[in-house]
């Protein structure tokens, strides 16, 4: 008697591990996004993906869903959806809400970091700064993401450390932009050091105010930058 066996399945192009499948297509293509590799204006094919991607057209249209939350990609009825341009607007808007919550978040947090707090914040500087020397984007934005949550994570506000960390995922493209594209990486790096040895010391007041001060000054740059790309 023989067995029928099943010949294995054929591998996907693209292993996705992940809690859900939709969630590792969003966070695929939201890299590609924001390392620059899918410019404004693309078009983001849902057939194609979903044969790249090994997966059926669903977690693909569901992706794309929460790719358009984030402000990434516009989906159009006709044309499908289309990478986001950048606008003034929205930078200034994402920008100044961050200067208004994180220095208000880093004033309850700042006095009650613990040394493993500052360890942490000090292995997360040395990273960054490594990875601005290697030029490897892709690492910035959740290297900054991680510096600014755990300097706020004993804040005891959760509702506005959860809108301050969507905003901190939803600049990260800016961020990304901003420190490649207005040589923004020595100063962001000295500032963040800046920042840490300021609420080491208990200086809180004048760490709020040079956290303000860096966000609005990032936020600046890139406006300036996108103003300027726009009229060439």
């Amino acid at each position: 008697m023989t067995v029928e066996t099943k010949p294995p399945p054929s591998p996907a192009r693209k292993t996705l591990r992940h809690r859900t499948i939709s969630s590792a297509v969003a966070e695929e293509l939201r890299r590609r996004i924001v390392d620059g590799e899918f410019r404004a204006g693309f078009q983001l094919r849902q057939d194609a993906l979903a044969t790249e991607f090994g997966v059926s057209r669903i977690p693909v249209r569901e992706a794309l869903m929460q790719l358009e939350a984030e402000g990434l990609v516009k989906i159009h009825p006709h044309r499908g959806a289309i990478v986001s341009e950048l606008s003034t607007e929205e930078v200034e808007e994402l920008f100044a809400l961050r200067a208004l919550l994180e220095p208000r978040l880093l004033k309850a947090s700042a006095r009650r970091l613990t040394e493993e707090d500052y360890g942490r914040l000090e292995g997360i500087l040395q990273e960054y700064s490594a990875e601005l020397r290697a030029k490897h984007v892709s690492r910035w934005g959740e290297l900054n993401t991680e510096f600014h949550r755990l300097l706020y994570r004993h804040a005891g506000q959760p509702r506005t450390l959860a809108i301050v960390l969507n905003l901190l995922q939803e600049c990260d493209r800016h961020t990304r932009l901003q420190l490649s594209l207005t040589g923004g990486m020595e100063r962001a790096e000295v500032e963040h050091a800046e920042l840490l040895r300021l609420c080491r010391e208990g200086r809180i007041a004048a760490a709020g105010a040079l956290l303000k001060t860096h966000i609005e000054n990032a936020g600046k740059s890139l406006r300036q930058y996108i103003a300027d790309h726009h009229k060439t």
